[in-house]
Order: C-alpha cells, then structure tokens, then sequence
C-alpha cells in the first residue's frame, strides 16, 4: 500500500509551507526537507528567507538542497540507499516545485525539456517498486490566479509551472490548497496532522 503522496499548493505567503511542515511533523520525529532553493551570493533578502525557514523547522529534520534535480534525492530518500542522514527520515518535504522549476529555466533548458523532468518526477513518485513506504509532501506555487505576466519570461514561467503543478497534482493521493493559511481539501480528504 503507498503511503500518502500530498501536494500543497497555494499563492505567495498563503501558509503552504508551514500547513506542509506541520503536516510532515505529525508523520514522523525525522524528517527530510528537500530544499530547491537556490541562494546567490550577492542575495541577501533570499539568504534571510532560507534563514527563517531554517530556524522555523527545528530539531528532527535533516536538510538536502537541490536546486536542479530534486527526483534523484526521492528516490533515494524513498529507497532509503541515499547515503545521507535523511535515510532515516519517516517522511520527506519537497520545497519548493516552483523554484524548482524557476532554476530550471535559469538554467537554460527548454519548456519542453522542464516538462520532461516535472513528468519523471511523479512517475518516480507515483510508480515506486512494491508501493510508496514512506509518505511524501510537495509544495508548489499557484501562479495562474493573478494577472498576466508582462515579460514573455514571466508568462513562460507562468504557463511551465501551471502544467507541472497539473502533472504533479495528478499522481498525488491528496492535493491542499491553501488560502489566508486554510487548507481546503481539491483531492482527497483533508490528511491528518492539518
């Protein structure tokens, strides 16, 4: 049986991140954050972000950032052969699809090519050997609900994630939007832990 495999997703400081953690919290005393963020050197106002986060997540999480390629962290993570303390995590958080896919474009590879990584990543996610053991959240930007951007990046960007989010959203057990920090259930019913 596949343990739960839940997707929150929501605009900018909407309460995804913190709903997910607290969910994970409630799965598990270890747990492994995924962290996607990239933080360049000259970026202080990220750099305090990251901090924040770091402090808000306290004892019993073990950190692993990739900005590029987050699926090869899963899959070891849910193999338990990653190497890494995370091995002994109960349950994982990815944070976040949209930097993700942010850094993927930074990178210079092709919608097209994006596409191809978001679809691996919830094959691996969805199809893992002998069902999921360990439960899996992931948070994600929902950037189709304001104006459209003024930059063909921007809208590039916009259009790239919107997909991935559909992709993602359409392996996962459970799908959270989030609101003014209120989850509201769009699949499955609410998780425990919310």
């Amino acid at each position: 049986m596949n343990a739960p495999l839940v997707f929150f997703v929501g605009g900018t400081r909407s309460g995804k991140s913190g709903l997910a953690q607290r969910w994970a919290e409630a799965q598990a005393p270890r747990r492994l954050f995924l962290a996607t963020c990239r933080v360049e050197d000259n970026d202080a106002e990220m750099a305090a972000r990251v901090a924040r986060h770091q402090a808000g997540r306290g004892a019993g999480w073990f950190c692993v950032e990739e900005p590029l390629d987050p699926l090869t962290v899963l899959k070891g993570f849910l193999a338990g052969t990653s190497g890494q303390d995370s091995d002994a995590a109960g349950v994982a958080l990815l944070d976040c699809v949209s930097l993700w896919i942010a850094n993927l474009l930074a990178a210079g590879l092709t919608p097209e090519v994006i596409r191809t990584r978001v679809a691996a990543l919830a094959a691996g996610l969805a199809d893992e050997p002998g069902g999921r053991a360990r439960p899996v959240a992931l948070v994600s930007a929902e950037t189709g609900l304001g104006i459209v951007p003024p930059t063909p990046l921007g809208r590039v960007y916009r259009d790239v994630l919107g997909l991935a989010n559909q992709t993602l959203a359409g392996v996962c057990t459970h799908v959270i939007f989030v609101s003014c920090g209120l989850p509201l259930a769009l699949k499955g019913p609410l998780p425990e832990g919310l």
